[in-house]
């Protein structure tokens, strides 16, 4: 992060200064009171069941000198500092953090959709890292704390910023591109994940679409039109829009090739001219996510040679269709989240992986509003006609998973907790056994992979 005054903060923020020198500077921003040091901005933030504002005590302890606070009697002991009060401490972040960003003046790519973001923006990033100086997001750093913190991790060496834009909810993609304005993005689908929050798909694509709220005719939406609900005929805006998909779009994805474990090989046609892409990282669904990104990144000028470059550079953030492999057992990892599409996708790779049985182990998936266990259900049904050897269903949305394995006639068993399934593992898998774990992410699987590699 470029250093930034008290005063600058002061003014982002619409805050007033407490105590303490308007000229002194600060060089990071955190949330967390035990990473902080004597330039470090510490920003308490209150949630719904905790405040952080009880912490700037430790974080003065620790030597922070410069504090945002809401709460003028949680600095009132303090001496030596820099204390700006503020009436609400997120608000204020994320001020800051729309100023900081003015002030670095880097070109800036945003992903949203249902599923895929961060892997679409994993490649974007590895895309423009062979031309630019490129940022991301940490993690999946998406929502309205991440956002502004992965903005503070830049600096003004940088050329671009590829952030990932999340949501639950209505509007919450707007004030994130209130602060990140971008100048390209992607939506790379239209799911049914927060269909719960948000009551249909026509309003989860509402809430997509918030991504290009602030475009104009300089800007360019790049979309995924092999989902239904994303045509270019439906956006009648000022801006550009670049259609991808399967079937004659400005950017063609055909011959898609599974490789299971291996990646994938597709054909990438733009303006007649047609390539062949390897990507090293499994999963069908990313032959779309790849041409996504090329997209975007032509519009920053990233060649096609360029892109295909940064493709070979790939490696994936979290837990996505990792291969892991312990005592003969080879374990695909994919628990970083779930929906119906993205689980049917990765059976499909947990098939096209050599094995001699493939099983998946497989938890729920959250947000999928009333017709839910119907969705759960589909899955089961996908994974016998896929040739499952054996399907595992792990705690209770997992149950109508099992009972459409169960339907079809497939080899399924349901247990009501990890714990109850680690008793059983030893004798349910045996070396040669390929399996593939999924589940969302607020389920933790990935501990049953842990336990499964570790023994």
């Amino acid at each position: 992060m470029n250093p930034i005054t008290i005063n600058e903060i002061a003014e982002a923020t619409g805050g007033s200064l407490i105590c303490g020198k308007d000229d002194a500077v600060i060089d990071k921003v955190s949330t967390d009171s035990r990473q902080v040091g004597s330039k470090t901005l510490f920003i308490p933030l209150k949630g719904e069941n905790h405040d952080a504002h009880k912490f700037i005590p430790m974080a003065a302890e620790a030597g922070c000198r410069t504090f945002l606070t809401a709460n003028k009697e949680a600095t009132a002991g303090l001496t030596a500092c820099n204390v700006i009060f503020v009436d609400d401490t997120l608000k204020a972040m994320q001020a800051l953090a729309k100023y900081y960003l003015d002030k670095i003046d880097v070109k800036r790519l945003a992903v949203t959709g249902s599923v895929g973001k961060t892997s679409t923006r994993d490649m974007v990033y590895y895309m423009c890292s062979e031309k630019y100086r490129t940022g991301r997001s940490m993690a999946n750093f998406n929502n309205d704390i991440g956002v502004p913190l992965t903005i503070f991790s830049l600096d003004d060496s940088m050329d671009i910023a590829v952030f990932e834009e999340g949501m639950d909810h209505a509007g919450e993609i707007h004030r994130l591109v209130d602060i990140t304005r971008p100048d390209v993005a992607i939506i790379t689908n239209v799911g049914i994940s927060h269909l719960e929050n948000l009551g249909s798909r026509e309003n989860i694509l509402k809430a997509k679409m918030e991504i290009a709220d602030y475009f104009g005719p300089e800007n360019t939406l790049v979309i995924n039109e092999s989902c239904d609900l994303l045509n270019k005929e439906d956006i009648h805006e000022d801006y550009k829009v670049i259609g991808v998909g399967e079937k004659n779009n400005d950017y063609t994805v055909s011959n898609v090739c599974d490789l299971g474990e291996k990646g994938i090989e597709f054909t990438l046609t733009v303006h007649g001219d047609s390539r062949k892409i390897f990507l090293g990282v499994p999963g069908a669904h990313n032959a779309i996510n790849a041409a996504l990104a090329i997209a975007a990144c032509s519009q920053v000028g990233i060649t096609m040679d360029q892109a295909i470059a940064g493709l070979g550079h790939l490696e994936l953030t979290g837990k996505r269709l990792a291969l892991r492999e312990s005592r003969g057992i080879k374990v695909i990892d994919d628990t970083y989240n779930a929906a119906p599409e993205s689980m049917k996708s990765a059976i499909n790779t947990l098939m096209n992986t050599e094995g001699q049985r493939h099983i998946a182990i497989l938890g729920g998936m959250n947000e999928l509003g009333v017709d839910s266990e119907v969705y759960h259900r589909e899955v089961g049904d996908f994974a016998v006609e896929s040739g499952v050897d054996l399907l595992i269903g792990v705690e209770d949305k997992a149950k109508a998973i099992v009972a459409g394995a169960d339907e079809k006639g497939g080899n399924a068993m349901w247990f009501g907790s990890k714990e109850e399934l680690y008793g059983k593992l030893s004798g349910l898998l045996k070396s040669g056994d390929i399996v593939l774990i999924k589940a969302s992410n607020a389920l933790h699987m990935d501990e049953v992979a842990d336990k499964i590699i570790n023994g």
